[in-house]
């Protein structure tokens, strides 16, 4: 695993982070949002679902190894020594609710790494496991909390509510998206409302979009398609019409016969102007800022999804950025408020699924 050379990463200062005006109160509203949107689909379906991320596509697990010779700088947390880890990994879409893959929104990659030893986050003590919550685009859709219920808001709105017409406006939005991508511009907001192009899921590169304590440094995480098959279907489109599970098809089709690879990489802050901790609309640049690899997952051949694999990960697992080391915390305000927001979803699903939560402490107890 080839290292670029190291940027001069700052030190974390609790000056970096401040409190939104009325953070307490954006984060009771952003709780009760994703408890409504809980309760609408359950009503609607009789089935627990996460408030977002609902619909799953591929429901792996793998092996990721910490990479040897890590510079100090990149050599943190959990990966500070070489080591090979149990993972699960849960690819997704961004809504509340299951909708046909024709509406083409943005794709989530959530990582249990099972395993892990260390001083531990609030809420997680006695737990074993680092997750990593990422999504298809290295900017957030919000910059800051109180914008990220906004949103939420009229994520809340749409909920299980005329499917079709979705279809439809997705269908608009993606050529507009693909209008404005050929002259320079992209939308966080258009890809968010549908119009995410229909490409094929295992080709994307995921980002954390927010930060994260890494060490006494921050950084944003991603994770990238190395093995030259995935490679092969970075920006590959794919047929969805009349195949309202199209990204589930496809990434079993990949995974009956052929395995994977993904590289974990850390983007150091070196710039907190440049690289701000509080507004995590604003990209991180690349040029003098590169992610540099740290770990890398391999997933052999294997079922990706059935409904025992469903049961086991969509309703019996949560992935939450706040399930791990303190060595990672989340920083600014738009993870704060997603901690008792990711609680409540997990909670939901618990009262109401008759299936506790699981969290495994070691590989014998991954579920799938």
């Amino acid at each position: 695993m080839p290292q670029a050379a190291c940027p001069v990463p700052l030190r974390y200062d609790p000056g970096f982070e401040r409190p939104e005006p009325g953070e307490a109160d954006t984060t009771e509203g952003l709780v009760e949002t994703m408890r409504g949107i809980a309760e609408t689909t359950f009503a609607d379906g009789g089935a627990p679902l996460r408030s977002v991320h609902a619909k799953s596509h591929g429901l792996l697990q793998g092996e990721m190894t910490v990479a040897e010779g890590l510079p100090a700088i990149l050599a943190q947390g959990l990966f500070a020594k070489p080591g090979t880890y149990r993972v699960v990994l849960r690819f997704s879409t961004n809504p509340g609710d299951i909708l046909d893959d024709s509406v083409s929104v943005p794709r989530g990659l959530a990582v249990k790494v099972v395993g892990v030893a260390g001083e531990r986050l609030p809420g997680s003590e006695g737990e074993a496991t680092q997750d990593f919550v990422l999504v298809n685009s290295p900017a957030f859709a919000a910059a800051s909390a109180k914008q990220f219920l906004g949103n939420a808001r009229l994520l809340a709105r749409t909920t299980d509510r005329a499917p079709g017409a979705k279809k439809v406006l997705s269908a608009v939005l993606r050529g507009t998206e693909a209008a404005l991508e050929a002259v320079g511009g992209k939308s966080a907001m258009l890809t968010q409302l549908g119009g995410h192009p229909n490409t094929h899921i295992l080709g994307e590169t995921f980002h954390s979009q927010t930060p994260y304590l890494h060490g006494p440094y921050m950084a944003k995480f991603s994770i990238a398609p190395v093995s030259p098959a995935l490679r092969a279907l970075t920006g590959k489109p794919i047929e969805v019409a009349g195949r309202p599970n199209a990204l589930r098809e496809e990434v079993a089709a990949y995974f009956a016969v052929k395995e994977a690879c993904w590289e974990l990489r850390v983007q150091l802050c070196t710039d907190c102007e440049t690289m701000p901790i509080e507004d995590p609309s604003v990209p991180w640049p690349e040029k003098a800022n590169p992610h540099l690899p740290v770990a890398r997952i391999t997933v052999p051949p294997q079922p990706s999804w059935d409904e025992a694999r469903s049961r086991a990960v969509d309703l019996g697992m949560a992935f939450s950025p706040w399930h791990g080391l303190a060595a990672h915390r989340p920083l600014g305000a738009v993870n704060r408020a997603r901690k008792p927001a990711y609680e409540m979803s997990a909670g939901f699903r618990a009262a109401h699924g008759g299936c506790p939560m699981q969290e495994p402490r070691n590989a014998a107890e991954v579920p799938i």
